[in-house]
């Protein structure tokens, strides 16, 4: 039988924690770790109890959620061997809006998804454990919207943009062709099944381009490159 799913609580509001903790330690496959109430305790929190999957909040009154989560994913407080395989805890961003620029920049921090405070228990729950096992925590539909969001509704993501989408194209040209092909697949929200069967590929091939995809661009999941391949579409001058 595998470990249970290890995670950690960022909120500053108990009685959220405790509603989560109550909500997902009703599954066997998970167990809440430990909790912080700010985002200036989440380093040490993840040193010392070395959780899979951290759940957290991106509004708190000290350090907020996006500088805590790029904080973490820089490889501060690396986990190595984690569930999702890679060197640190997956960050799911916890918001009250599905369409806040501000979860955008927690994704580009390096979230591996988002969740709104209201979404169904069993719902919290498979994305926690998707979150562990490496997958990204936004449907296609949702990865659309922020895309959207991204290109021009946000007027500080919009100004970025032109220097954005000649850094992204710079990046992506480090890539084999499949491997941009692949991209351009995992920014349409498509899963590694579709994927395969788009680009006449086996699974194991979907996932290995993936893999060298990020390692070659220094990202740290599946929602990073979709958000650099579409910068790289961004519109002209």
């Amino acid at each position: 039988m595998n470990a249970p799913v290890r995670v950690l609580l960022v909120d500053d509001d108990a009685l959220v924690r405790a509603g989560l903790r109550l909500m997902l330690s009703g599954d066997e496959r998970i167990e809440v770790v430990g909790e912080a109430d700010d985002g200036a305790g989440v380093v040490a929190a993840v040193a010392e109890h070395r959780p899979d999957v951290v759940l957290m909040d991106v509004r708190m009154p000290g350090v907020d959620g996006i500088a805590a989560t790029e904080e973490l994913r820089s490889g501060a407080a690396s986990k190595p061997n984690g569930a999702g395989g890679g060197t640190g805890p997956q960050v799911l961003v916890l918001t009250t809006f599905d369409a806040d620029a501000t979860v955008v920049r927690a994704l580009r921090a390096g979230a591996a998804g988002y969740l709104l405070k209201h979404t169904d228990p069993a719902r919290i729950v498979e994305a926690v454990l998707r979150a562990a096992s490496g997958e990204p925590v936004l449907s296609p539909s949702v990865a659309r919207a922020l895309m959207d969001q991204v290109a021009g509704a946000d007027p500080v993501e919009r100004s970025a943009a032109p220097t954005r989408r000649e850094r992204a194209r710079a990046r992506l040209a480090l890539l084999s062709d499949r491997e941009r092909d692949v991209a351009e697949a995992v920014t349409e929200g498509l899963s590694n099944a579709e994927i395969a069967d788009r680009l006449y590929m086996s699974m194991g091939t979907v996932k290995a381009h993936v893999s060298s995809a990020l390692t070659k661009l220094d990202l740290s999941g599946r929602i990073q490159l979709a958000l650099l391949t579409h910068d790289a579409h961004g519109p002209e001058d």
